[in-house]
């Protein structure tokens, strides 16, 4: 576990109003600095970056290729917010939690086929996921068994509406098949995290952070970056980083329908560059600049059987396999929950 103390409770109404990241389907703009507005670029996000943004967007402003340029932001469940762009919401830098939600945007044209083709293979972002549980951890929740103790209640959010979830649900299911288990085995062990203990599963990842800083469960599967932000917001939280857990990366592109190419390919320059990285460390990502993830490995310990997508077979693969609303392994499993897979 890693406790990152702190020093007061905020109540969970406080949490929101401090601006951690804010509601999970908010909006605001953010006018150009000192001066008149050249360009104003659409950010559409997933739910937990804002307070990064919250940092970012300024300190972009205050540069060269930021200046004149202004922002209008919405943030919420990633899937929700990939399907609304899709749909027709304007947008000019999208960011998600994971890449199938950007890769429907290139399946809908929006979004250039080689967005990946970079040197962080289109990633802004890293985290893994932790079991974020309450200060104390008096449950004593250290490893993937357990969550399955008599009486745990566990948060997750929904994966038919949150990207989150999905990572949450194939770091159980990796952590089983990495300790030796059968796919079915991990199939069982889902079932039975999800019909026994998962109490709640909000619509994204940070509603279901206020949600446990509100009193409800004992540990929450979420992003490590979503515990610090708590912890650098008053809550009375600590987490716990599993042996074997998942690393998580979010994608970031240019919309090809920008009227603002420029402005906007400068924008994630900058996000990608030492200044930005720097601004997403000291919010909880890991960073995906190898130079900044050095500067900042004290605080980012590589846990010792991190695995990745790639390991169980890729986005592609598992989104079907697990996912599909009619034929998903975990679609089935929340169905016996009673949990819709509509969206």
């Amino acid at each position: 576990m890693r406790p990152l103390a702190v020093a007061a409770v905020l109540a969970a109404t406080a949490f929101a109003a401090a601006g951690c990241g804010g509601a999970s389907d908010s909006a605001g703009t953010a006018t150009a600095a000192g001066g008149a507005t050249t360009a104003k670029l659409a950010l559409v996000a997933n739910s937990t970056p804002q307070v990064a943004y919250d940092e970012a967007i300024p300190a972009f402003q205050k540069t060269a290729a930021g200046k004149g340029v202004g922002f209008s932001e919405s943030f919420g469940a990633s899937g929700d917010q990939s399907r609304a762009v899709a749909a027709g919401q304007p947008a000019d830098v999208v960011e998600f939690s994971l890449a199938p939600d950007l890769q429907r945007l290139v399946k809908a044209g929006l979004v250039a086929p080689g967005w990946d083709a970079t040197a962080t293979h289109g990633f802004v972002t890293e985290s893994v996921v932790v079991f974020v549980v309450r200060q104390g951890n008096p449950k004593g929740i250290h490893t993937w068994q357990d969550l399955l103790k008599p009486g745990v209640k566990v948060l997750t959010p929904n994966p038919f509406s949150s990207g989150s979830a999905k990572w949450n649900l194939m770091a159980a299911y990796g952590a089983q098949v990495k300790a030796g288990r059968s796919p079915a085995q991990a199939l069982a062990y889902l079932k039975e995290l999800i019909g026994r203990h998962v109490s709640v599963q909000d619509k994204s990842g940070r509603d279901a952070l206020a949600d446990f800083t509100s009193g409800n469960g004992d540990v929450l599967l979420s992003y490590e970056n979503e515990a610090i932000t708590a912890q650098q917001k008053g809550q009375a939280v600590d987490y716990v980083v599993p042996d074997d857990t998942i690393l998580i990366q979010n994608p970031i592109a240019v919309v090809k329908s920008s009227k603002h190419q420029a402005q906007a390919q400068a924008f994630v320059r900058y996000l990608l560059s030492p200044a930005g990285q720097r601004i997403f460390a000291k919010h909880g990502y890991r960073p995906v600049d190898p130079a900044i993830a050095k500067e900042f490995a004290s605080r980012f310990p590589v846990p010792k059987g991190l695995f990745t997508i790639g390991d169980l077979g890729g986005w592609t693969q598992i989104d079907k396999r697990f996912f599909d609303p009619v034929s998903g392994s975990v679609a089935k499993i929340e169905a016996q929950a009673g949990v819709s897979a509509s969206k």
